[in-house]
C-alpha cells in the first residue's frame, strides 16, 4: 500500500510541529544555544520552507486549481498568503538566528519573539491544511492526480539530495530528543484514569516481567470479572491451564519481536467478543509489556448504512 499525498504532507506537519514544541520548551527554560539555533535555522529553512512548502506549491496547489479550487479566493488563496508570511518571519528568524549563532546575545530576545510568531503561524496553517484544504483536495482530485502529486513530492525530495526525508527526520530527532513529552503528560492522573474507564473497551496491562499492573473499569460491570488482587501476580497464574500455552507463546513472540499483535474473537452469552493483544514499546523501541483489550462488538457488527445526525 502506497502513501497518499495527504499522508506524506501531514507527516511533514507532524514532524515540524514536534520540532516547534521542542524548541519552545528548550528556549523557555534556557538561553538559546548557538549550536541549537543553527540546527533550527537549517531545519526550517531547508525542510519546512524549501522542501515542504515547495511540495505543495509545485505539485499540490496547481492540481487543486486545475480541479476548480481558485488560487485568488477561498482556502487555497489563504494558504498561499500564509506561505508568503511564513517566509517573511523565517527570514527574520534566520537573520537573528545567525547573529545569535555568531555569539550576539543581544539578538536572542528578538529572535525568540519572532520564533514564537513563526511557530504559531505554522501550527495554525497546518491545522487549516489538515482539516480543510486536504479533505477538499481528496474530494476534488482523482487517482491520476494523486499518483502525480506523490511522484512530484518524491522527485522534489530527490532533487534536494540523497535520502532527503531521512536526513531531515534525523535532524528533527536531534532537535526534539528528550525535549517533548507525550501529550498525556499535560493531563492529571485522575483525568487519564477517567478516560481509560470511559472507553467502551476493557484494558489490561502486563509488564515486561509478565506481572499484571493494571486493568480498567474496576468499579463497573466487566465482561471478564477481575479484582485488584490480581495486581502484581504473574499473568501465567491468571489463566486456566488450557489457554496457558497460548499466553506464553504470545508473550514470547512479543519479546522476540516476531509478532506485534494477536487477535481472537469468541461467542459468549449471545455476544460476539473481540479480544486483542498488543506489544507495548517505549519511545526507544524497548519492550514494556503487553496490552489486552476486550470489546463487545455485537452491536458494531450489526451496523448498516450511515448515521450522520444526532438522535
Amino acid at each position: 500500500m502506497h502513501d497518499h499525498w495527504s499522508d506524506l504532507l501531514m507527516a511533514d506537519h507532524e514532524q515540524t510541529e514536534k520540532v516547534i514544541d521542542a524548541l519552545e520548551t528548550l528556549w523557555r527554560d534556557h538561553a538559546p544555544d548557538p549550536v541549537m539555533v543553527a540546527k533550527a535555522v537549517r531545519y526550517f529553512s531547508e525542510f519546512a520552507d524549501a522542501c515542504h512548502n515547495q511540495k505543495e506549491e509545485q505539485h499540490l496547489f496547481p492540481r487543486l486549481e486545475a480541479a476548480g479550487i481558485p488560487s485568488h479566493g477561498g482556502p487555497l488563496a489563504v494558504m498561499l498568503a500564509e506561505h508568503a508570511r511564513s517566509q517573511e518571519l523565517l527570514e527574520a528568524f534566520r537573520s537573528l538566528g545567525q547573529r545569535v549563532a555568531a555569539g550576539d546575545a543581544d539578538a536572542a530576545d528578538e529572535m525568540l519573539s519572532v520564533f514564537h510568531d513563526y511557530g504559531a503561524l505554522l501550527k495554525a496553517h497546518y491545522w487549516k491544511e489538515n482539516d480543510i484544504l486536504y479533505p477538499m483536495g481528496r474530494r476534488a482530485l482523482g487517482p491520476q492526480d494523486d499518483t502525480a502529486i506523490v511522484a512530484g513530492i518524491q522527485a522534489l525530495e530527490a532533487g534536494l539530495g540523497t535520502d532527503t526525508r531521512q536526513r531531515y527526520q534525523a535532524l528533527a530527532r536531534e532537535i526534539t530528543q528528550g525535549r517533548i513529552d507525550d501529550l498525556s503528560a499535560a493531563l492529571d492522573r485522575s483525568v487519564v484514569a477517567a478516560i481509560l474507564n470511559t472507553l467502551p473497551i476493557e484494558l489490561s496491562f502486563v509488564d515486561a516481567d509478565d506481572c499484571v499492573r493494571y486493568f480498567s473499569h474496576e468499579n463497573q460491570a466487566k465482561i471478564f470479572p477481575r479484582s485488584r488482587g490480581v495486581i502484581g501476580m504473574t499473568v501465567q497464574n491468571c489463566h486456566p491451564p488450557k489457554s496457558l500455552y497460548m499466553v506464553e507463546q504470545i508473550l514470547a513472540d512479543f519479546k522476540a519481536g516476531r509478532r506485534q499483535s494477536a487477535d481472537f474473537w469468541i461467542d459468549m452469552a449471545g455476544r460476539k467478543l473481540h479480544i486483542r493483544y498488543f506489544a507495548v514499546h517505549g519511545s526507544q523501541g524497548d519492550y514494556m509489556g503487553c496490552l489486552e483489550t476486550v470489546q463487545d462488538v455485537t452491536a458494531i457488527r450489526q451496523l448498516e448504512g450511515q448515521k450522520r445526525l444526532l438522535d
